[in-house]
């Protein structure tokens, strides 16, 4: 079945539970009020509510249906199961989002660039330094790398707004999974500068590094992504497995 479909009906699904048109705890319409509505399949409807299970707005039950458990949160907060945007993440938690490009550059992964990224040396690469802002407070700075041979016509204008919506809508990229690790580490004068740390009592900063990798399995891009503290909050939707 085609992605749009149900993508598009899961993306519906989480704006009413954003917005809180559904409200917490509430039940979800039922899977043939979703069907006529949407004009779709159950199987669809499925995917769709599947999606939001994963990302933690809704719980199935058996017998009952589908109840929201979504609670939005005063504090911009990230994932880290999915893959978005810094725009999508903007948008997400209702905040004024907008990007600085402060460095833009092409080189060659030489062998420290290629320990630190995991791009083999010689890798063509786009060197991007980015500074994101919500409500009009410096929060993150990104240090992106991208893979030329996945990504090219990659410019400056472009990563002001939306590398991803580029990638996506106009290279047709399919963006798959992404491996992050995430650390504490001291603040860098670069940090300092940047982030407007002066007035606060900290003096490190919780770094989101991560490898994201697209549909043939080609590493296209590393971020190293360095939160200001004080706006810092990731969030998850865990789930127990059974024991063996």
């Amino acid at each position: 079945m085609p992605k749009a479909k149900y993508d598009q009906i899961y993306r519906d699904l989480k704006r009413k539970i954003e917005e809180e048109i559904f409200a917490y705890q509430e039940l979800l319409p039922s899977e043939n009020t979703l069907v006529e509505e949407y004009q779709c399949s159950r199987n669809t409807i499925r995917r769709a509510i599947a999606s939001l299970v994963r990302d933690g707005y809704v719980q199935t039950m058996q017998g009952k249906g589908v109840r929201n458990i979504f609670q939005p949160l005063e504090q911009a907060s990230f994932t880290i199961g999915g893959i978005e945007s810094f725009r999508e993440s903007a948008q997400r938690n209702h905040k004024k989002g907008y990007t600085k490009v402060l460095c833009f550059v092409e080189l060659t992964a030489d062998e420290k660039i290629s320990h630190r990224t995991g791009f083999p040396v010689g890798s063509e690469l786009y060197y991007i330094q980015r500074l994101h802002y919500l409500d009009d407070k410096p929060l993150i700075l990104n240090h992106n790398y991208f893979l030329k041979e996945v990504t090219p016509g990659l410019t400056a204008e472009i990563a002001s707004q939306s590398i991803y919506e580029y990638l996506e809508h106009t290279l047709h990229v399919t963006i798959v999974n992404s491996k992050r690790t995430m650390t504490v580490e001291k603040m860098t004068e670069i940090d300092e500068k940047y982030l407007d740390m002066d007035a606060l009592e900290y003096n490190c900063l919780a770094v989101v590094s991560s490898q994201t990798f697209d549909s043939n399995g080609i590493m296209f891009e590393y971020t190293q992504s360095r939160h200001r503290p004080d706006y810092f909050r990731f969030q998850d939707n865990a789930v127990r497995r059974g024991t063996i």
